[in-house]
């Protein structure tokens, strides 16, 4: 078979190999591909070239299906450059946050193709797609916050709440740091099946999502169901997060009498002591 002619290349920065490309494997079925060599971190120009590019499709194909995959076969996205994104200002709230909302509300049904590891705002990402299917022989979903000492901002712990079907597996998720397979991550339905572009391809015919944006609601559906992520993105999480610092003071304010009521406990134990002694 002979290679698929791309509708469209954005570059994704000024790296010579990082770049987004659009295909269009069967009618109405875009496929993304991107590359952000070593890993496809999530940096402001890999958020923004993935935005445009969902721009294009909305506003110059017709409707139909959008599904996302990585060129680079270990990782479908390694996450954030975590360093430079606390340290780039506006990241969040330019970058990040307005890719999120536009693949949350997309007027179409998008379909993450996760061939290789999605960590921490990979994983994210991915779960910010309508429908997920994840190659069967390589790749784990992870947060791994708790590994690297990094707190969870509102928009990306709503996310699993909403879609996650079992509390327990979102607090395995968070509280542990678990690697989930393929296997484990269809038991515990966090994607839709296992497979390549062939499984992937199947399952968009079976659910007839070719035709399921024709009407013209599907992004207005879809923001009504998420409405708690659309809202924390939309305010850049900064309402929960101004809340999440009030918490901290507060919580400063209990640990602090907290200690203060076992040093009182240990100098009366020590007082008794002495007193009994005597």
């Amino acid at each position: 078979m002979p290679p698929i002619p791309p509708l469209f290349v954005l570059s994704i920065g000024t790296g010579a190999t990082s770049n987004i490309i659009c295909t269009q494997p069967s009618p109405r079925i875009y496929l993304l591909t991107f590359r952000s060599p070593p890993d496809n971190r999530m940096t402001p120009a890999f958020c923004k070239s993935f935005t445009l590019a969902l721009d294009i499709i909305a506003h110059r194909f017709p409707k139909g299906v959008v599904v996302t995959t990585s060129a680079i076969t270990k990782f479908f996205s390694n996450g954030l450059d975590y360093e430079s994104a606390i340290k780039t200002k506006g990241f969040f709230e330019e970058s990040l946050y307005p890719l999120w909302r536009r693949l949350l509300t997309y007027p179409m049904p998008t379909v993450a193709l996760i061939n290789g590891h999605a960590f921490a705002a990979g994983f994210m990402t991915a779960m910010y797609h309508d429908y997920r299917f994840m190659n069967p022989h390589r790749g784990f979903l992870c947060l791994n916050e708790l590994d690297f000492g990094a707190p969870l901002m509102p928009p990306m712990a709503s996310i699993f709440r909403q879609k996650l079907p079992r509390p327990d597996t979102y607090r395995t998720m968070v509280l542990e740091s678990k690697r989930f397979n393929a296997l484990e991550s269809l038991k515990e339905g966090i994607v839709d099946g296992l497979g390549g572009w062939e499984e992937s391809y199947e399952f968009i015919q079976e659910m007839k999502l070719v035709g399921r944006a024709d009407s013209g609601v599907y992004g207005r559906l879809k923001e009504e169901m998420w409405r708690e992520s659309v809202a924390l993105l939309d305010g850049g999480g900064k309402e929960e997060e101004d809340n999440q610092k009030a918490r901290a003071v507060a919580q400063k304010k209990r640990d602090e009498d907290s200690l203060r009521r076992v040093e009182e406990w240990e100098k009366e134990k020590m007082s008794n002591g002495r007193s009994n002694k005597l």
